[in-house]
């Protein structure tokens, strides 16, 4: 399993390489402030720290879910049907993902568990390419996402962009990806990615 990704080979993950930079530095920074508020002003004070931008609190922790991917041929990759084929995760890992995000008593009907990388882009079913994804945040969530994933699934298949560059993109930030590659504004089963890409 090859988990390298491709580094600044052209202008548009260039820019997203930045946007990657700034989060992960922020990340940090929300993890302190959610124990601080915990700590501090019990659930009241985590609710304060939940209504933070949503970039800041729909993107996984990079330390926890880094991402991960396999080492598959774009023809394997872009057959109908590879992911579903792929996908594997066991009981042990879905709570272990839970676990290390903290979510204990919540109604998991409200996450999917997704792969930060997709199957469909070649990620892995590595607990380290996995996290709990709110289903029932607006604008940013789960479903949006997936729309994400279509897109790059589309344009990588296609020819029209890198797969190293789509695993990038997505992993480093994936709202700022959906904005390059979809639009600004959320939006589910988008058949298209943005003109000029």
């Amino acid at each position: 399993m090859g988990e390298t990704f491709t580094g600044a080979s052209d202008p548009k993950t260039a820019r997203i390489m930045a946007f990657g930079d700034l989060f992960k530095a922020a990340s940090h920074r929300m993890l302190g402030f959610a124990g601080l508020a915990i700590a501090l002003g019990g659930l009241g004070g985590l609710i304060v720290m939940l209504n933070a931008k949503p970039e800041e609190r729909l993107l996984p922790d990079p330390d926890l879910t880094p991402g991960a991917v396999v080492d598959v041929s774009l023809e394997e990759m872009c057959e109908p049907g590879y992911a579903a084929r792929v996908r594997s995760v066991d009981s042990s890992e879905r709570k272990q993902a839970f676990r290390m995000y903290g979510l204990s008593n919540v109604d998991r009907r409200d996450y999917e568990l997704d792969h930060l990388i997709p199957l469909s882009l070649g990620g892995s079913n590595d607990i380290k390419n996995i996290w709990p994804e709110s289903r029932i945040t607006k604008p940013w969530n789960a479903e949006v996402k997936d729309t994400l994933e279509d897109v790059l699934h589309r344009e990588v298949c296609a020819g029209r962009e890198r797969l190293g560059n789509a695993q990038w993109a997505i992993r480093t930030h994936w709202i700022q990806a959906y904005r390059m590659y979809v639009g600004s504004e959320p939006e589910r089963f988008v058949a298209h990615s943005r003109p000029g890409f």
